[in-house]
């Protein structure tokens, strides 16, 4: 690493460091905790583990079992293990970010601008030092994408049935995924035949390892801890009808619905706009995975029926692959970085109200979530209108 590189990565370990162990100060003296309840949520979880009971003894536990087996140290060393892997998860991330961009043609100064934007960046920072666990998929889906870019396709595989196993959403990378290992269509062979070309031998072994991955930690899972296991950490996630405030433009409907004997159906319903636009995705930017993948995962969150900030994290570890090829000028970026501020300002007051003064604002926050959308919708449509896609590697034709 140059002294750049250095010097960007050490400010950025300082400030972490500086953060947890504010935190510890501020969580033992003041009355607002720094640290998130999420974290104390994992380190009960891991307790009931190193107890010989399940995970899900600890109600609101609704990860993978494997989530609370890493953080058994939580438990047996030091309280701060969580954290502190969390936070070097962080820095991998940059890492990952530096050589993922190199590898797609960016300049070294590009490519260190951009990795400084994760490092530096007050949310994944926050997020980490706070003990929540988004840092571990920023390194299994950055990881897979750089094996896949370098043409390590097993380990990717791996990597790939692993973080499906850890967090649901980035199966919606299969799709994309699938159609970059494809065989190019031929015009010398019929409808038949090019459908048969489709199912190459690395699309057959990328799907025979991840979804072999998958299926074994959730077979090994489910002969543990049974139904709850399945329960929790997946079909409780396809189900959920969370009518707490939240970003999503779902939240109020299901809030004023949740009584109703069909408020289950309507929470499947409001899986069929991302299904869609997904599919749309994929067929438009499968040249260019690391982009469709950016783009699933934005369009995921952004209509997904919950939606919080610690979410904002699944794409913007993936932000710093797109920058280099946007067409954007300085200003218009700024000003569209500046929207999405101010669309979630526009949605923290009335909520601030809800939380703190006790005001009827339900409304008022739905109204700033649908205005969150429209600023998210018309930010990826600026995105895609400047984005130079890479170049695709031109595959074997007969």
């Amino acid at each position: 690493m140059d002294v750049r590189v250095c010097g960007m990565f050490s400010a950025a370990v300082l400030i972490r460091l500086v953060l947890l162990f504010f935190g510890v100060y501020q969580d033992q003296n003041l009355q607002l905790k720094y640290t998130d309840v999420d974290y104390h949520v994992f380190t009960d979880a891991s307790r009931f583990i190193t107890q010989g009971e399940s995970p899900y003894s600890r109600s609101t536990f609704r990860y993978t079992p494997l989530l609370a087996l890493i953080l058994t140290p939580n438990v047996l060393l030091t309280a701060h293990f969580g954290k502190l892997l969390f936070v070097a998860c962080d820095l991998l991330s940059g890492l990952l970010v530096l050589r993922l961009l190199a590898l797609r043609g960016a300049s070294h100064s590009t490519a260190c601008v951009c990795c400084g934007l994760w490092l530096l960046n007050p949310l994944p920072i926050g997020v980490s030092t706070r003990g929540n666990a988004e840092s571990l998929l920023a390194v299994l889906v950055l990881s897979t994408l750089l094996c896949l870019e370098s043409r390590r396709r097993t380990s990717a595989a791996i990597l790939f049935g692993l973080s499906v196993h850890m967090k649901i959403y980035p199966v919606t990378y299969a799709l994309p995924i699938a159609l970059s290992l494809a065989e190019a269509p031929s015009r010398k062979r019929g409808l038949i035949q090019n459908l048969i070309r489709c199912f190459s031998k690395d699309l057959l072994l990328f799907a025979a390892v991840s979804g072999s991955v998958f299926l074994a930690l959730n077979v090994t899972f489910y002969c543990i801890y049974g139904w709850d296991f399945l329960h929790e950490t997946y079909l409780y996630h396809v189900t959920r009808r969370d009518i707490r405030h939240n970003f999503s433009p779902y939240f109020y409907l299901l809030y004023l619905t949740a009584e109703r004997s069909w408020s289950g159906s309507l929470a499947l319903v409001c899986f069929l706009p991302q299904l869609l636009l997904l599919l749309l995705s994929s067929l438009a930017f499968r040249s260019d995975l690391p982009f469709c993948c950016f783009l699933h995962t934005a369009i995921f969150v952004s209509f997904n029926k919950v939606c919080t900030s610690q979410y904002f994290l699944w794409y913007l570890c993936l932000l710093p692959l797109v920058l280099p090829r946007l067409t954007l000028s300085l200003r218009r970026g700024f000003g569209l970085l500046l929207l999405w501020f101010v669309g979630q300002a526009l949605w923290l007051s009335p909520a601030y109200y809800l939380e703190f003064e006790g005001w009827n604002s339900f409304a008022l926050i739905w109204m700033a979530g649908l205005l969150f959308l429209l600023i998210n919708s018309l930010i990826l449509g600026q995105i895609i209108c400047h984005y130079r896609p890479v170049e695709a590697q031109q595959k074997k034709t007969d």
